[in-house]
């Protein structure tokens, strides 16, 4: 398969269509007094939004982002753009286990970018060069620069389309997966579906894929599991809207930077560990250069895709190669009992609930998710 290099490349006049869209925002007065109560504050928007149109570089945005090596292929029948990190190891030294990094929604392969250099290039960070890994990044079908898939957005689908590209377009034997959210469940299938290839997984969203008919839950499971549902009725209706009718909002979102900043942002806030302060996690570049590859690619609606396919899912096989958790700590997943990890992974070497980084904690907390990694994934180098 052919690999092409890629450079990110927002054309002039989308960038002065963006602005002037942002000048002309309405924006919406508070529906409750508490500020966020009823989603993303107008007060902040409208700050943000200035800063937006008048203030951030995205040039100088791009130019970092370029600084890595883009690269795209066509992998099971569409473009599917990625990241690609030779480790930079002592000559001689044994070949680096390469890793695969997957993202989530409303995220994009800049999460994993802090990830991926530290792992790629430990020297440059304090490290021994000699737990050196290659690194690919690959972004999500149907988010930014990948094409949405020929058939449904599964998870079962894209692990078997990243499968495609490890071994078959960049040439790879044996490598490693993490990720968090819908990669979570992507490297989760990875595990499942390729345990002769895959040296093991490590996930941070502990998603609950467990057979209950077969064992019912704990009495601590349940109780999870109790709470995870009411959490859900405060938060779930971005996703019933994006599950039931994603085209609907997506007009919204794709003609409104401002109201697509809105939706980011409200996640971006709800989720990361911030304790509801958004600038305790995330400076105003960092949610705008996210912000900005999503309205100039208009591939909002696409990233929907997931979530009106996600009936099509299926239970995920226990996974039988080793297995980690380094778990998110975000609202979903406060008080998940290390049981329900197990019921899903035969072999789990390594639980961690740091109690820092949330739903982005590639992002949020890059030290330790890279650390967290070469713990589990340096002893797998060799195969068993």
């Amino acid at each position: 398969m052919t690999v092409t290099p890629f450079r990110i490349a927002v054309p002039d006049d989308v960038l002065s269509d963006l602005r002037a869209r942002l000048t002309r925002t309405r924006f919406t007065t508070a529906s409750d007094a508490t500020s966020w109560a009823a989603g993303t504050d107008p007060a902040y928007l409208r700050d943000l939004v200035a800063y937006w149109a008048d203030g951030f570089d995205w040039r100088a945005a791009e130019t970092a982002l370029n600084a890595f090596p883009h690269q795209v292929a066509e992998v099971a029948g569409s473009p599917l753009h990625f990241i690609h990190l030779r480790a930079r190891r002592p000559e001689g030294a044994p070949a680096p286990l390469p890793l695969v990094l997957s993202h989530g929604w409303p995220s994009s392969f800049v999460e994993m970018l802090g990830v991926a250099r530290r792992l790629a290039d430990p020297a440059a960070h304090g490290g021994d060069p000699a737990d050196a890994f290659d690194v690919v990044v690959p972004s999500l079908p149907g988010f930014l620069y990948s094409g949405l898939p020929q058939g449904p957005f599964t998870r079962r689908g894209v692990a078997e389309t990243w499968h495609s590209l490890m071994t078959g377009t960049l040439g790879y034997d044996r490598y490693g997966a993490f990720g968090g959210d819908i990669g979570g469940g992507v490297t989760q299938w990875l595990g499942a579906l390729y345990p002769e290839h895959v040296a093991g997984v490590h996930i941070t969203s502990a998603v609950v894929s467990a057979d209950f008919e077969k064992e019912p839950p704990t009495p601590a499971e349940q109780t999870y599991l109790d709470a995870l549902a009411a959490y859900d009725i405060g938060d779930q209706g971005y996703s019933e809207i994006m599950c039931t009718r994603p085209d609907t909002v997506a007009a919204a979102l794709m003609d409104s930077p401002a109201g697509l900043l809105a939706w980011i942002v409200d996640k971006y806030r709800d989720w990361s560990d911030c304790d509801g302060d958004v600038a305790r996690r995330w400076d105003r570049d960092t949610l705008l250069t996210v912000a900005t590859l999503y309205w100039a690619t208009g591939s909002i609606g696409s990233s929907f895709r997931q979530y009106y396919d996600y009936h099509l899912n299926k239970r995920v096989p226990r996974v039988t190669v080793p297995a980690a958790v380094t778990l998110s700590n975000e609202p979903a997943f406060k008080d998940y009992p290390k049981s329900l990890a197990e019921r899903v992974f035969a072999d789990l070497r390594h639980w961690n609930t740091p109690e820092r980084g949330g739903h982005f904690m590639a992002h949020e907390e890059p030290d330790q998710v890279a650390a967290e990694l070469q713990a589990f994934f340096g002893p797998l180098r060799k195969t068993d």
